[in-house]
């Protein structure tokens, strides 16, 4: 998510408006400290031009 949200160069703020979520809200998803409800994976993965499935992707080995 951070990672697309950087290449669309939007701020967490930017982004959670986008949302329709608050800014600490995106900041707690990108740090890990909180999962994302299915609800708030299709608005973000809206604000940030992908399908959903990619959000939950993991990149991590």
């Amino acid at each position: 998510m951070k990672r697309r949200r950087i290449e669309l160069g939007l701020s967490q703020e930017e982004l959670a408006e986008r949302a329709g979520v608050h800014r600490t809200y995106v900041g707690m998803l990108e740090r890990g400290e909180k999962n994302a409800t299915l609800y708030s994976i299709e608005r973000l993965a809206g604000a940030l031009e992908v399908e959903p499935a990619t959000l939950l992707l993991s990149t991590k080995t």
